[in-house]
C-alpha cells in the first residue's frame, strides 16, 4: 500500500471526532491509528500540556508478535553471543520456530536494538584529540592497493604504498613498495620523506611493525627491531607505536589512506588506462598526484618545515645486508628467492645489500652486480639468460628440464618458439634451435628484433630459420670514414710569429 501524507484537513477532522467516538472510530476518515496518536501528542506539546508522570503509559494497539519468542529464545542468544547480528537471530528463528513469520523481521531488529540499549555491553569510546604543534609529530604506515587495479606491461602489478604524513600541515610522502612490508621499505620511505622535507620531526609513530618482521627468525626480528631503534636515534627522533591490532589509534594516517587510494583510483579513471610501460612511469604518476596534494597546503608545510629538527650530516644504511655464496648453478638464494649471477662468480662469497626493488652484490667494497628484487610467491626466480648462455651453448639439452626455464626466456616469443618446436621436431633439435636464438640475440644485441621475426614466422605456421636470421642480424663493426690530415710546414709558424722571436 502506498504511503500518503495526512493533510491538515484530515488532522482537523480527526481532532473533532476523536473526543466523541474515540481514536479507532475517528481513524475511519483515512488516518491510521498510530498517526492519530502521534497527532494527539503533537497537539499536547504545542499547547504546552506535557503528559504528567502519573498518566498511564500508552497501550499497545495490536498484540505483540514476539511475545512467545523474545524472552525465551532471543534474549538467551543475545546474552550468549553479544555481537551477533539481528539477521542471524532472524534466520535462526525462521528455522526453529514454525510460528515465526517473515514479516516479523523489522519488529525483531527494533526489539533487539532497544534491549541492547538497556542491557548491552559497554562499547569502546573514541576520544577526540587535538593536533600536536607543528614539527613535533609524524606518522607512517603501509597500505595496500587492490590487486589488478594497475598493470605493468600487461601483467597485474601487486604492490603497496608507504605513506608518511605530518598531521599538522597534512604533508604527505608516498612511495611505491614492491615486495611488501619490510624494514628496508620502511627505512627507504622514512629517509625519502626526510630528504624531501629537509628536516626531522620530534616523534615518529608507526604500528607494531609485526607485518614488517613476519616469518622471520626470532634473532633476525630482534636485530631488525634494534636497527629501527638505531635509525630513530640517528635522526634524533622518538619512536612510538600504537597497540597491536588497534588501527584507529593511528586515525591520522588510516583516514588519509582511504583518501589517497580514492585519489589514485580517480586519476586512473581520468587517465583512461591502468596500463603503464614500466615501474618508473607508475612511480612518476603517483608522485605527481602527491605533489599536487602537497601544493594545496604549501603554506602550512613551509610553516611546519621551519619547526623540524635539522637533518644529520649523513644517512644510515637503509638496507639489509646478508652474506651469500654463489653455487655451481651460477646463482644464489636470498630471502627464499633464487637469483642468477655471472658464472665467473661461482664459488665466491658475496655481500648482498637488499633494497625494496633491487639487490646489490659486493665483492669486498666493490659493487659488481645489481639485480631486480624478486618475491617468493609471485617471482621465485630472477634469471638473466646472459649469465648462463655461454654454458648453455655447450649443454643445450639442459634446457629441456631446466628448473627455471620459463624465467630464462626474456620474451614470450622465445617461449612460444620452444613450445612449438617441441611439437614439430625432436627434443634435441628444439633445445638446440632455442639456445641458438638466445645466443644470437645476446651476441648481436637484437633481442626485440629476433622476437618479432619469430612471432611473424609462428603466425604463418612455420618455424624460423636460424641461419637466415643470423645473416639478417649479423653484427657489423662500425667503420670509420677515412680521415685526411694535412701536415703543415713548420716554417709557416715562424712567419706567423714574425719578429716576436727576436730579442
Amino acid at each position: 500500500m502506498t504511503k500518503r501524507r495526512v493533510t491538515p484537513q484530515q488532522k482537523k477532522l480527526f481532532m473533532q471526532l476523536h473526543t466523541k467516538k474515540g481514536v479507532a472510530s475517528a481513524a475511519a476518515i483515512g488516518v491510521h491509528r498510530s498517526t492519530g496518536y502521534r497527532t494527539l501528542e503533537q497537539a499536547k506539546e504545542q499547547a504546552g500540556n506535557q503528559p504528567s508522570e502519573d498518566s498511564p503509559p500508552r497501550q499497545r494497539t495490536r498484540p505483540d508478535p514476539l511475545a512467545t519468542f523474545f524472552e525465551s529464545k532471543v534474549i538467551p542468544i543475545l546474552e550468549r553471543c553479544p555481537d551477533i547480528k539481528p539477521i542471524t537471530v532472524f534466520h535462526d528463528l525462521r528455522n526453529t520456530e514454525p510460528e515465526f513469520k517473515p514479516n516479523y523481521r523489522q519488529t525483531l531488529e527494533r526489539r533487539i536494538r532497544a534491549w541492547r540499549a538497556q542491557n548491552g555491553a559497554e562499547k569502546e569510546v573514541m576520544f577526540p584529540q587535538t593536533k600536536r604543534p607543528a614539527g613535533t609529530f609524524a606518522i607512517a604506515d603501509f597500505t595496500h592497493l587492490k590487486s589488478g587495479e594497475v598493470t605493468i606491461q600487461g601483467e597485474s602489478f601487486r604492490h603497496m604504498f608507504f605513506h608518511f604524513r605530518l598531521p599538522w600541515s597534512c604533508y604527505r610522502f608516498v612511495s611505491v613498495v614492491v615486495n611488501g612490508e619490510s624494514f628496508t621499505a620502511l627505512a627507504e620511505g622514512i629517509q625519502g620523506a626526510f630528504a624531501e622535507l629537509g628536516g626531522v620531526p620530534h616523534e615518529l609513530r608507526t604500528d607494531s611493525l609485526s607485518a614488517a618482521f613476519r616469518n622471520l627468525a626470532q634473532d633476525v626480528a630482534e636485530d631488525l627491531t634494534g636497527r629501527f631503534k638505531a635509525l630513530c636515534e640517528h635522526y634524533g627522533m622518538k619512536p612510538s607505536r600504537n597497540n597491536r591490532g588497534v588501527a584507529h589509534e593511528n586515525g591520522a594516517i588510516e583516514s588519509a589512506h582511504r583518501h589517497l587510494k580514492d585519489r589514485v583510483r580517480g586519476e586512473l579513471e581520468l587517465r583512461g588506462s591502468r596500463e603503464f610501460e614500466c615501474l618508473d612511469a607508475y612511480r612518476t604518476f603517483v608522485a605527481d598526484i602527491v605533489a599536487r596534494e602537497n601544493a594545496r597546503v604549501a603554506k602550512d608545510i613551509e610553516t611546519e618545515r621551519g619547526q623540524l629538527n635539522p637533518l644529520p650530516p649523513s644517512n644510515p644504511c637503509d638496507c639489509e645486508e646478508v652474506m651469500v655464496t654463489v653455487t655451481s648453478t651460477a646463482g644464489c638464494r636470498i630471502r627464499k628467492v633464487y637469483y642468477s649471477v655471472p658464472s665467473r662468480l661461482i664459488g665466491y662469497r658475496l655481500k648482498a645489500r637488499i633494497f625494496d626493488d633491487r639487490i646489490e652484490l659486493f665483492q669486498g667494497e666493490t659493487r659488481i652486480e645489481t639485480l631486480p628484487r624478486g618475491h617468493r610467491t609471485h617471482r621465485p626466480n630472477v634469471i638473466d639468460y646472459r649469465h648462463v648462455i655461454q654454458s648453455l651453448k655447450r649443454k643445450p639439452m639442459a634446457l629441456a628440464r631446466l628448473t627455471y626455464r620459463n624465467e630464462l626466456f626474456l620474451r614470450d616469443a622465445y617461449r612460444h618458439f620452444f613450445d612449438q618446436a617441441m611439437e614439430s621436431v625432436s627434443e634435441r633439435q628444439a633445445c638446440r634451435l632455442t639456445v641458438d636464438f638466445l645466443a644470437l640475440a645476446h651476441e648481436n644485441y637484437c633481442e626485440a628484433e629476433i622476437a618479432d621475426a619469430i612471432e611473424a614466422s609462428l603466425r604463418t605456421g612455420s618455424l624460423p630459420d636460424v641461419e637466415s636470421l643470423r645473416t639478417r642480424f649479423a653484427f657489423q663493426e662500425p667503420s670509420m670514414p677515412p680521415q685526411n690530415v694535412a701536415v703543415g710546414n713548420l716554417g709557416q709558424y715562424s712567419n706567423l710569429l714574425g719578429n716576436r722571436l727576436s730579442p
